[in-house]
């Protein structure tokens, strides 16, 4: 489950190098991602911080995120 919105769809990404060690894992709804590693406050929705838990309505109506404009020719130096 999601820690941040609870819902059940959950994506392995990647798994560590090292077998056994994490996991990141993303929630197909929110698209939170985390590590199995990573705390209990980041990991498990009874913790997760009740500021920062999401609806399906927050998310239906969170602002978009705005794309990051293209690089001005000349501007990125070695």
């Amino acid at each position: 489950m999601c820690p941040r919105c609870a819902f059940e769809t959950i994506e392995k990404l990647y798994t560590s190098p090292v077998p056994g060690v994490w996991d990141v894992l993303q929630c197909q709804q929110c698209l939170y991602c985390w590590r199995t590693s990573e705390p209990a406050r980041r990991t498990e929705r009874d913790c997760y911080p009740d500021s920062f838990k999401m609806t399906v309505e927050d998310i239906a109506n969170a602002p978009e995120v705005p794309a990051i404009p293209p690089l001005i020719s000349g501007s990125v130096r070695p």
